[in-house]
């Protein structure tokens, strides 16, 4: 029997309702996520056949093979390093809110309230940036021309409706509960694994190039190159700049904190669901991204290619099997895109639910379906809106990356200076002894990473930055929000707020169909 379709003991079911009544919340939303379910979630959303498509030419581009050979193991070193420091405070406080809830508690409701907006807009720009790369080169380079359309004549309106289609598809999905979104997620997790296999194997086999692994430790500086993606700079500029390619790769697993409130045994899965999601992406991830190097007939051509690269290194495997191959890998994008809508109306929902957005009031609110409703439209439709703009793609992706990855260090420093005085209840998931040398480098890599971030020709990410900070302490002392916004109620567990949570979920069980 599938693990997600076992009832748990009565006790687990109990224990996970108690914790979350601990933290000052009723259970609103549907808990009906395995282990496997919430790992899949993550796994779906990091999705290696995505980014690690999508946003190859970041890595090759820059340092050329050794940005992937060297690169590659470097960034994912430093993404299990953030993940299991976030998946220790996640063991602990097993909610949707998930980062924004672990800053305010550990940090004070100011950093919550930071850490909410930097995680938020980082997961609305995922979504529109995995969209933006299915519709490019998933859809427009491999799928259009089966269906007899020539990919030069699809313009702007045929990308913007595309894109809007699949988005509110997504939202649908999700809108009609955690079931649904989560059975589709499981279904792309074990593909990803398969699709990678038969992907790597159908390059090798099929190619003409005579394999030459001193490819994967060769540093050649693209930087400046035509038809690359970084500007001319140092050699070690250009293989920092290249870690990029793992960062927006390797990101995204907060989405098992996001449906911890839908997890069972939350305080054990969410943690291990987040460690392992990112242990198998970059192991699977690697050999992905070596295999591209390895049979490219000419890497100084494939930079010029751009993402049509991964159509040329396509080429030689045989019609009905590269058919299947296209449209799989089309498939296992949408989900990507799916799992992010997920995660990214959690993390609204949550932060409404304390009181920390505008029209908290309804963004907070949840479906017959027990999901948040209004919070999956409101995420679908900031995503459309925002690949509206031309240049979309570079800026999308190294903003999410940086966005998230500041987004994930801030409550892990909270954690530093919390650890062992406020913070002295630890779930089942513990770093013990390493606890504190994982947040430090964890922290100290995510300011290098948003440094990267910002350096051309993505400098236009530090004024989203500079006018986000502007915009965010103008509505925190301008317009009185450190005074109105309680965060999270942990610590103010009243008898009127236990009242409130029972009377909420006893309203629920009426409602739901």
């Amino acid at each position: 029997m599938d693990i997600n379709t076992v009832v748990p003991p009565p006790e687990s079911a109990d224990s996970d309702v108690s914790l979350l009544h601990k933290m000052g919340y009723a259970q609103e939303l549907s808990r009906r996520m395995g282990a496997f379910s919430n790992f899949a979630v993550s796994f779906s959303l990091i999705c290696i056949l995505s980014g690690g498509i999508t946003s190859f030419q970041l890595g090759l581009s820059a340092a050329g093979g050794a940005s992937i050979g060297l690169g590659w193991p470097l960034g994912s070193v430093f993404a299990l390093v953030v993940a299991a420091a976030m998946a220790q405070i996640a063991s602990s406080y097993p909610t949707a809110g998930g980062l924004y809830h672990w800053s305010s508690i550990l940090g004070g409701k100011t950093w919550g309230w930071l850490t909410a907006w930097f995680n938020l807009l980082g997961l609305v720009f995922v979504v529109a940036a995995i969209n933006f790369g299915t519709w490019d080169p998933f859809f427009r380079t491999l799928i259009a021309p089966m269906l007899g359309v020539k990919p030069e004549s699809l313009g702007w309106w045929h990308q913007t409706v595309f894109l809007t289609l699949i988005t509110a598809s997504q939202a649908f999905l999700n809108h009609r509960g955690i079931r649904i979104a989560s059975k589709i997620t499981d279904v792309s997790g074990y593909l990803i694994f398969v699709v990678t296999v038969i992907l790597v194997a159908s390059l090798v086999i099929y190619s003409p190039v005579k394999v030459d692994f001193s490819r994967l430790v060769t540093f050649t500086n693209f930087t400046g190159v035509d038809g690359g993606q970084w500007p001319a700079q140092t050699m070690a500029m250009a293989f920092l700049s290249g870690l990029l390619l793992t960062a927006y790769t390797i990101t995204g697993f907060d989405a098992s904190a996001h449906t911890s409130e839908e997890t069972h045994d939350a305080a054990r899965n969410v943690p291990r669901g987040i460690v392992k999601s990112v242990l198998w992406s970059t192991l699977f991830g690697y050999v992905l991204v070596c295999s591209f190097v390895l049979v490219m007939p000419d890497i100084g051509a494939a930079i010029k290619q751009g993402t049509g690269f991964f159509e040329a290194i396509l080429a030689p495997i045989p019609g009905p099997l590269r058919i299947v191959i296209e449209l799989l890998l089309f498939f296992i994008n949408y989900v990507c895109g799916l799992a992010a809508v997920t995660s990214t109306s959690r993390m609204m929902f949550a932060f409404a639910r304390d009181g920390g957005l505008p029209g908290s009031k309804f963004l907070r609110k949840v479906n017959a379906h027990r999901t948040p409703g209004i919070a999956i439209w409101v995420s679908a439709v900031l995503a459309i809106v925002i690949t509206l703009y031309g240049d979309a793609f570079s800026v999308l992706s190294a903003g999410s990356a940086v966005f998230l990855f500041i987004s994930y260090a801030m409550p892990v420093a909270a954690g530093i200076f919390a650890e062992g005085k406020t913070w002295t209840e630890k779930g089942p998931f513990q770093l013990g002894m390493w606890s504190k040398p994982f947040a430090v480098a964890a922290v100290i890599g995510a300011l290098i990473l948003a440094y990267v971030g910002i350096q051309p020709p993505n400098q236009k990410v530090i004024y989203v930055i500079l006018g986000l900070l502007a915009v965010l302490m103008l509505i925190w002392y301008g317009a009185g929000v450190r005074k109105s916004f309680a965060g999270p109620p942990i610590a103010n567990l009243s008898k009127e707020r236990r009242e409130k949570i029972v009377g909420l979920e006893a309203q629920l069980e009426e409602n739901v169909e």
